[in-house]
């Protein structure tokens, strides 16, 4: 199968491009830059030139694909307009590919999350049968604002192309992430001599590593039915508190309940304060039955304890 694939050359996007060259496929990859284009090409992956921002690039490319896989996103607009303006930008780019593929039956594979649609603050586990949910406050509305993305995606199965959403786990975790939310705990943890976790620390988080998403990737594009939902999830629920004793453990410092205060959270946890405190139980239950998706890569705790995060 020709894939195109952006996004290719990212913490996700890298593991997906190995995934489909080591099946025997033909993977373009999208490069804006010289740098990107040598990652991709060292990937296994041939070079397409260009950028999100060129409609009639990607159309061209996606007709001329056995199916596309879609991971970038316009990081450019995340500090002039935050994520609203990187989701309102991505619907433009989803409609040019339901014109590219419309009528073909040709796979197309975008990234969600499991966090923006917000089914855990629902107080239940998140499936994959559950529909991206509406905004209906200012907190969930930024949590949720890839929503009209993924409803775009899905929608795009009415239109004769075999579309479906790859939810990623809150954490993606493995020996490459430098920039990712474990990096940010463990760093916090450094600075301020103790492993924090938002009060009981009973709350939830899902995780996956690295490797196992692109797999899963690779099964939704060859073999995912059109308009449905996939949750790219091992850990379904991992407490938090057990996060920060496993950090603490290999920092060597204590871990400690930091009270859920509108003064006392910030402090410790900056920018993420809004997201430490919510819980986001999850099922893949769905996903392994119908793709035959079985992660084969250590969890979370079990990669954290593999000491590659605190080299």
């Amino acid at each position: 199968m020709r894939v195109f694939v952006t996004g290719g050359t990212g913490h996700s996007g890298s593991y997906i491009i190995a995934e489909l060259v080591a099946a025997g496929h033909e993977v373009i990859g999208l490069a804006r830059s010289d740098t990107a284009a040598a990652a991709v090409s060292a990937l296994g992956a041939k070079v397409r030139r260009g950028d999100l921002e060129d409609l009639d690039g990607l159309k061209e490319a996606a007709a001329d694909s056995d199916g596309v896989v879609h991971v970038a996103h316009r990081q450019d607009l995340l500090f002039s307009g935050g994520v609203h303006a990187v989701a309102a930008a991505e619907v433009p780019i989803m409609l040019a590919y339901g014109e590219a593929l419309a009528g073909t039956g040709k796979p197309l594979v975008v990234a969600g999350s499991i966090g923006s649609p917000g089914q855990g603050l629902l107080g239940r586990t998140a499936t994959e049968e559950d529909p991206a949910l509406p905004s209906d406050d200012e907190h969930r509305a930024t949590l949720r604002a890839r929503n009209v993305v993924e409803t775009t995606v899905i929608g795009l199965a009415e239109r004769g192309v075999r579309s479906s959403v790859v939810r990623i786990a809150n954490i993606a975790h493995d020996t490459t992430d430098r920039a990712g939310f474990l990096p940010a705990l463990i760093a916090l943890a450094k600075e301020k001599g103790f492993a924090g976790y938002p009060g009981d620390g009973a709350n939830l988080w899902n995780a996956v590593h690295a490797r196992d998403l692109g797999s899963l990737f690779r099964l939704a594009l060859e073999r995912g039915p059109a308009g449905r939902y996939w949750h790219a999830v091992d850990d379904e629920g991992i407490p938090f508190r057990e996060i920060a004793e496993a950090i603490g453990s290999r920092l060597g410092v204590p871990a400690v309940s930091v009270p859920v205060d509108e003064l006392v959270l910030p402090a410790y946890f900056g920018f993420l304060a809004n997201v430490v405190t919510q819980s986001y139980p999850a099922s893949n239950l769905i996903t392994r039955r119908t793709l035959g998706w079985e992660p084969t890569q250590p969890g979370l705790l079990a990669d954290l304890d593999n000491g590659h995060y605190f080299v």
